[in-house]
């Protein structure tokens, strides 16, 4: 079968990665790619805007199904495009992918299955937003509705953060993705990734994570895409993750087929594990950025197998593989990040630090620039490792990480800090 990769990040060279090991792919190709894609798949230049020009690709190279791997041709509705044009697609269409497109959908969505989440008002109007804010207790969240590059929310400690929130969303720092925001009581606990497979009706959970937001050591700074991450995460129980499926996954599922948009693809819940149990922060609508890589390491799987299965309505019939050696990557980021940053700089050390056991390096933003792997991001390289314990296996990405040559990097020192605390 062929294949075409939507995307350039990490996320999308680890699944081109565990693509190309699948028996089943004939020819992958890849849009817009990255140095590192490119090792595993045909690099193609389209228009992912262009929808009909996707499609028409798609016709002529007998693509057999398009992943998709970012959010925002989901929510341009692509995957309803080529599936009326007959072209098998992975991912939600455009009325699903509104879990991770209208933060206020999934809130009240939330609201009327009594799925656990954060008490919230939804605002339309900035003086009614300012007043509510007023009067309400702090520490609370402010969130742009629509998305917003990973920039729209604000965890504010004062009332006056939290106004200027209010002005950001509303004066065009998101542009329309601020046009309405929400605003939610701030939760206290653990934050972990939890990952299902959806086919509209059944629902299969995949490997727990945990990824480190803040830019800084200690989980401090600013908010970032991503500075690393780990799998398993050890504080996701077996229990825990039943009750995840049971009181969040499946009754979101439920509703969304209600509402005649049955949720097709891969449904990413960011949970806060409180005092009262798992609650649900906000829905992706696709696969985690580093945490994608951390289960792309892991799963013994067909993951091709797996992504037609999903889009098929064959979940039921399938189950899942696991590597049991713990897995981690740590993000390489351009001195600066998540702020301005330098583009440009020449990255070398790249085979010598693949060679180390149990080490795959992924690309997010790279190019190649006369033969050289340049940086052309913010977060650049995701250096992943398994290992048979957590701490051998951070010992082993590291000591990848300690090969690649490239003046302009930061990095974090201290990725899984909070799973070796526990152990």
């Amino acid at each position: 079968m062929n294949v075409l990769l939507i995307g350039s990040g990490g996320r999308e060279h680890a699944l081109a990665w565990k693509l190309r090991q699948s028996p089943t792919l004939a020819r992958l190709f890849a849009t817009p790619g990255n140095a590192g894609i490119a090792e595993h798949a045909q690099i193609v230049a389209l228009d992912v805007g262009d929808h009909q020009a996707v499609i028409e690709f798609c016709k002529t190279h007998f693509v057999g199904l398009v992943v998709v791997g970012p959010e925002g041709p989901l929510i341009a509705g692509l995957v309803d495009d080529l599936e009326a044009a007959g072209i098998p697609a992975f991912g939600p269409t455009k009325a699903a992918a509104r879990l991770e497109g209208s933060k206020g959908f999934t809130k009240d969505l939330c609201s009327v299955r009594n799925i656990p989440t954060a008490a919230y008002r939804r605002f339309a109007d900035a003086a009614e937003a300012r007043d509510y804010v007023r009067s309400a207790a702090t520490p609370i969240v402010v969130k742009a509705d629509g998305l917003a590059a990973g920039k729209g929310v604000t965890i504010a400690a004062t009332t006056a953060e939290a106004l200027a929130a209010v002005d950001d969303c509303f004066g065009g720092a998101f542009g329309i993705a601020g046009s309405e925001v929400v605003i939610e009581e701030f939760l206290t606990g653990e934050e972990v990734s939890f990952f299902a497979l959806c086919d509209g009706v059944n629902a299969i959970p995949l490997a727990t994570a945990q990824d480190h937001k803040r830019v800084l050591d200690g989980d401090r700074g600013a908010n970032t895409g991503g500075m690393g991450a780990y799998s398993p995460a050890a504080i996701m129980t077996d229990a825990l993750c039943e009750r995840t499926m049971a009181r969040i996954i499946k009754p979101t599922l439920a509703a969304m087929a209600a509402r005649g948009a049955p949720f097709k693809g891969v449904l990413y819940a960011g949970i806060i594990l409180t005092a009262e149990g798992p609650k649900l922060i906000e829905y992706n609508v696709r696969f985690g950025d580093p945490e994608c890589q951390v289960l792309m390491a892991r799963l013994e799987s067909d993951l091709l197998d797996l992504l037609l299965a999903t889009r098929e309505g064959r979940l039921d019939k399938v189950s899942l593989s696991w590597l049991p050696e713990p897995a981690i990557t740590v993000v390489m980021t351009a001195q600066g990040y998540p702020g301005a940053y330098k583009r440009g700089g020449v990255i070398t050390g790249l085979k010598e630090a693949a060679k180390l056991p149990g080490v795959t390096v992924f690309h997010a933003g790279t190019t190649l620039v006369d033969g050289a792997v340049t940086a052309t991001g913010g977060r650049v390289l995701d250096v992943t490792a398994t290992g048979p314990t957590l701490i051998e296996a951070r010992n082993r990405a590291y000591a990848a990480v300690e090969k690649i040559d490239w003046p302009e990097v930061y990095y974090r020192k201290d990725i899984g800090w909070r799973a070796l605390a526990r152990a």
